[in-house]
């Protein structure tokens, strides 16, 4: 891959990843050794979590079409060797969390993907990409599902930051769903939500305690996308800055 033609983002904007039963298979040893190296990578690369994330789920049985979106993601990293997370060192001490979903986004079985991040100040400090457990019955579901992972994160992360001497009132959580905002403040329990696993619910209690306050976030604001679906060049270099990653030859 060392002379192979860069790609401008990990995963193409048309890539529907599914079974593919029809494509010829590959060797899976090298499929997975592969898959594992890059998974290594994204502890300092988090914007090739979605892509990374998304070529896993195929390891038991992977085809030629996940080898060469395996690939791409490589020649994504060739022509990007010199991006990497920044921390600026700042005083402003805020936790915020955001959290989106892309409703039945997986092929496989109509899961949807999760994805959830968290900022100290500018600074990234925690990220997420999963498909959820469990099929989702509507958009507002996959959105209150994935505001309760976030959820779980910020208030661990807000006990860590504790035992280092910062205690934080609140912690910011952003949302892009309205419907699932009001989901969380509601008390009552409507009837088309019933179904709903109990364990989602707790949201509630701490929104109520104080501990989280979930806001409303424009779409084009939602910085989550970059972990939950394939992205156009520009959108998917936006939300890299936002992420902190950064070219490091621009800010030395």
């Amino acid at each position: 891959m060392e002379d192979c033609k860069e790609a401008a983002t990990p995963v193409a904007t048309n890539c529907l990843m599914d079974a593919d039963e029809a494509e010829n298979q590959v060797d899976s040893t090298k499929y997975r050794g592969l898959i594992g190296s890059m998974l290594y990578l994204t502890a300092s690369r988090p914007d090739t979590q979605f892509g990374v994330c998304l070529c896993a789920r195929f390891q038991s049985n992977p085809k030629e079409s996940h080898f060469k979106a395996a690939k791409r993601i490589l020649k994504y990293l060739k022509g990007t060797t010199n991006v990497g997370l920044w921390y600026p060192n700042e005083s402003n001490i805020v936790l915020s969390g955001f959290s989106d979903s892309d409703y039945v986004g997986c092929k496989l079985d109509r899961k949807s993907p999760s994805g959830t991040w968290h900022l100290l100040g500018s600074s990234l400090i925690s990220w997420n990409s999963k498909k959820q457990a469990c099929v989702a019955l509507s958009t507002v579901e996959a959105e209150y599902i994935a505001a309760g992972h976030a959820c779980a994160q910020s208030i661990w992360l807000k006990h860590q930051l504790m035992d280092y001497g910062v205690k934080l009132e609140k912690v910011l959580l952003y949302c892009d769903n309205t419907n699932a905002i009001n989901l969380t403040k509601n008390p009552i329990q409507h009837s088309k939500i019933k179904h709903i696993e109990i364990r989602h619910y707790f949201i509630r209690d701490h929104i109520q305690k104080g501990d989280i306050e979930i806001m409303f976030v424009k779409i084009e604001n939602q910085f989550v996308d970059l972990f939950t679906k394939p992205l156009a060049r520009d959108r998917f270099n936006k939300l890299r800055t936002e992420l902190g990653v950064l070219d490091m030859k621009n800010i030395c």
